[in-house]
């Protein structure tokens, strides 16, 4: 029996979902066909759907490259460019006096 690698939390799955509707919206407005795009992709028409669709089963490779033919692979080393909770917690961090260890009793 095959259990499934792509659990995800609704809240995620709805993330991935707007991302393929997004990514389905910018390739209508480019006016290219799902064939179009998985031809230059070199991806299965197949694939382009899963990843149009929000499947988690996709990799991030596909992902990259319909976004590239696309002309939107620009737009990923944005992702954690400005990571405001990662700044908050390494302040927190840097920000805590820190205590020495205690002194090691001299032994006899």
């Amino acid at each position: 029996m095959r259990t499934n690698l792509h659990n995800l939390l609704p809240k995620h799955q709805r993330i991935l979902a707007d991302l393929g509707e997004n990514l389905k919206l910018a390739r209508l407005r480019r006016r290219l066909s799902a064939e179009q795009v998985a031809e230059r992709a070199g991806i299965s028409r197949s694939t382009l759907h899963l990843i149009e669709n929000g499947s988690a089963g996709t990799s991030l490779g596909r992902l990259i490259q319909v976004l590239a033919v696309l002309g939107l692979e620009g737009d990923l080393p944005k992702v954690g460019l400005d990571d405001t909770l990662g700044r908050k917690l390494e302040d927190i961090r840097l920000s805590e006096t820190r205590k020495r260890a205690p002194k090691k009793s001299p032994k006899s």
